[in-house]
């Protein structure tokens, strides 16, 4: 397992790869930091996948109107949150969708889902940013829990925005 930090508008990420596929990316002081990176992981920014990561995360901070492509991700978990964090990456920068819009879009495509296992699965999302669970809102719009923390959701959400106007 290899690491680095980074600097962001949000303060220090946390980047970890399996040396070929970004695994993990938290914001300090998040909810569920870092969970599987011990003592033995290298330190290694020079890691292709940091670069590329560390590339997209620019643009992305930047508000480039085109972003690079995402690097490998490669997140770990059950079969359900993989299938609820891959469905995250089907909403569009400066659009949001609900709990339970995930839950009948998994539903429609064969996988039993709640809003409330969403939300689970969606909370632990161990690669913020690049996998948005911050696009992801309460039935009524309301800025829901986000493990980065509310002001976070919101500046992400207000960045993407703000591209989305140009």
């Amino acid at each position: 397992m290899y690491k680095m930090t980074l600097p962001s508008p949000m303060g220090t990420l946390t980047l970890a790869s399996d040396g070929t596929a970004l695994t993990g990316l938290w914001i300090e002081g998040q909810k569920y930091f870092a969970p599987f990176l011990t003592a033995d992981t290298k330190e290694a920014p020079q890691l292709p996948v940091f670069l590329q990561t560390a590339a997209w995360l620019d643009s992305y901070f930047s508000n480039d109107e085109t972003l690079p492509p995402l690097p490998p991700l490669s997140p770990q978990g059950s079969a359900f949150r993989k299938a609820v964090w891959k469905l995250l990456l089907e909403v569009p920068a400066g659009e949001t969708t609900t709990y339970g819009a995930l839950a009948k879009t998994l539903q429609s495509r064969g996988i039993p889902a709640s809003p409330q296992a969403v939300g689970g699965a969606v909370g632990h999302n161990p690669i913020a940013i690049l996998i948005p669970c911050h696009r992801v809102v309460g039935a009524d719009g309301s800025l829901t829990g986000y493990a980065g923390g509310l002001e976070r959701k919101l500046f992400l959400l207000e960045l993407e925005m703000k591209n989305r106007s140009r």
